[in-house]
C-alpha cells in the first residue's frame, strides 16, 4: 500500500524475491511511480479508479501487505484485504486525530479465525542494511537503471541548502530529492 519511496523499495525487494506484487497508490497512471512499479513486472492500481476492496476481490486476497501510506484508513482497509494466514506490516506513521468507522467485529473475527498477523516496523539493524545493499546490487543487475530513476531532484552543492529544503517541501513528482556534494 503506497507508491512513495518506501512503497517503491518494498515492491522492488518483493519482486527480487520472485513474488507477484500489486501496489495501490492514489495517483492515476501514467506517472513516474506507476511506471517504475510496472517496470518491475508488478501491477499498479490507483485507488481513485479501484478501491482496495475491489482490488483485493480481483487480485487477492493478499498474503502479505506492506503498508507505507501514512493513512490510518488504508490500514483498516488492508486488514480486510488480507488473506488467511496473511501478514500485514505497518511501516508508516500516522499523524493527526483522524477517526474512521470500521467493522471491528468482522476484523477481529477474520484475524482470529484466519490466523492473521499485523506487525509494525520502523528500524533495522546492520544485517538489514547489508541486505539492502545486496538487494540494490541485484536490482541493478536485474532492472538496470531502475534505482537511478528514483533520484528525481538533484540540488548542487551544500551551499544551496535553502534550495534543497524548498525542493524537499514543494517539488511536484519528487521521489528522492538529494544534494550533489561532488562531481561524479
Amino acid at each position: 500500500m503506497g507508491a512513495g519511496t518506501i512503497g517503491l523499495l518494498a515492491a522492488l525487494a518483493l519482486r527480487l524475491r520472485g513474488l507477484e506484487v500489486t501496489v495501490f497508490g492514489r495517483t492515476a497512471p501514467p506517472y513516474l511511480n506507476s511506471e517504475l512499479i510496472e517496470a518491475l513486472g508488478a501491477r499498479y492500481l490507483s485507488t481513485a479508479a479501484m478501491p482496495i476492496a475491489d482490488g483485493a476481490a480481483k487480485f487477492g486476497p493478499f498474503d502479505l501487505i506492506f503498508e507505507a501510506t501514512g493513512a490510518s484508513s488504508v490500514v483498516f482497509e488492508s486488514m480486510l484485504a488480507l488473506a488467511k494466514n496473511g501478514v500485514l506490516v505497518l511501516s508508516s506513521v500516522t499523524g493527526g486525530d483522524r477517526k474512521v468507522e470500521v467493522p471491528a467485529d468482522r476484523i477481529n473475527l477474520e484475524f482470529v479465525l484466519g490466523n492473521k498477523v499485523m506487525v509494525g516496523t520502523v528500524n533495522a539493524n546492520r544485517e538489514y542494511f547489508e541486505m539492502g545493499v545486496k538487494d540494490m546490487a541485484h536490482a541493478e543487475a536485474q532492472y538496470a537503471g531502475w534505482l537511478r530513476r528514483l533520484l528525481t531532484h538533484p540540488v548542487r552543492g551544500l551551499e544551496n541548502y535553502q534550495q534543497l529544503l524548498d525542493t524537499l517541501t514543494t517539488a511536484k513528482g519528487a521521489i528522492k530529492v538529494y544534494c550533489e556534494v561532488a562531481e561524479d
